[in-house]
């Protein structure tokens, strides 16, 4: 339901129990931008028990929630699901389980809306899956970058989720082109990265003394004469790590059009790549509810594919 045209009044059930009010209104007024949902709760137009709240208010079980009836301008609505990023996404399911589910993200699909993005990935499951009270990132995957991402289909699960991924319990595997000719031993990259914003506004990363700490594992899965296919492993999760680290090692990934390289243009022409060279491969976390161990595989998409397979015919 993108739009409300009477008050409701919702009440906190046990999945919802400790959800922010900010991501509960996100997922019971499907189509509202988040801006809009801060406006209101700002202006006290949501109650939670007949008492004002703010954005990051925790949710208890029983809690009666007041939504005001909402009307959007056209320039504020979210986009509405297209039939066929509605058909994508359904058919990009890798696997669904009682709590949580791990989509192949395309490329150039961003996780979620904002800074003129009027529907992300996020926005448009919860059109999709209107079965569900609660979805969730549990973490997070450049635009341009494919493959797997894990959502969280209760508010245990993504608590239980978080926690792995701050315990170093989830392990994520990348694979990645870059230019050049990557060194067979050196497979650790250690520097800090700090964020900054570019002349135009832009959202960066660089090395920086001052930056939090950063660590990615690298390995050469196959060499060409001009460039490497790598197995990146993130250590940490810091924004654009991958990238802003192979960068920094003199490999810069192709197709970076933020931390990229003259080579790297002309590497790319010659090999038909289009976008960034950066996939998601593979995912593994323990099962919320069980803790049994979950290892879940993101096919190659055909286009990424399709370059390696030239690269492999010019050696």
């Amino acid at each position: 339901m993108a739009e409300g045209q009477e008050v409701q009044w919702v009440e906190v059930t046990e999945g919802q129990v400790g959800q922010r009010v900010d991501n509960f209104l996100m997922t019971r007024v499907k189509g509202v931008p988040r801006s809009l949902i801060y406006r209101i709760v700002r202006k006290g137009e949501v109650r939670v028990n007949k008492k004002r709240v703010k954005a990051d208010t925790r949710l208890a079980l029983g809690d009666l929630v007041r939504i005001p009836p909402l009307k959007l301008a056209p320039r504020e609505a979210v986009r509405d699901v297209s039939d066929n990023l509605r058909n994508l996404l359904a058919g990009n399911v890798l696997v669904e389980g009682r709590d949580w589910l791990v989509i192949n993200k395309p490329s150039g699909l961003a996780v979620h809306g904002g800074s003129g993005i009027k529907i992300g990935l996020i926005e448009a499951l919860r059109q999709v899956r209107e079965d569900l009270d609660f979805l969730e990132l549990v973490h997070r995957l450049d635009r341009d970058t494919s493959g797997c991402l894990l959502l969280a289909k209760s508010r245990p699960a993504l608590l239980a989720l978080n926690a792995s991924l701050k315990q170093h319990q989830m392990d994520k595997q990348y694979l990645a082109l870059v230019a050049g000719r990557w060194p067979p031993k050196r497979d650790f990259i250690s520097a800090p990265l700090e964020r900054y914003e570019a002349g135009n506004g832009e959202r960066r990363v660089r090395v920086d003394p001052q930056g939090k700490m950063a660590r990615t594992r690298f390995h050469v899965q196959e060499a060409f004469p001009e460039v490497t296919l790598m197995e990146a492993e993130p250590v940490t999760g810091r924004t654009h790590q991958i990238r802003v680290h192979a960068a920094h090692a003199g490999y810069p990934l192709l197709g970076d059009d933020k931390y990229g390289s003259r080579q790297g243009v002309r590497l790319s022409a010659g090999l038909g790549l289009t976008r960034l060279f950066l996939h998601a491969a593979s995912l593994s976390f323990p099962e919320p509810t069980s803790g049994r161990p979950v290892s879940i595989r993101a096919p190659l998409p055909d286009d990424l594919r399709a370059v390696l397979d030239r690269a492999r015919r010019a050696n």
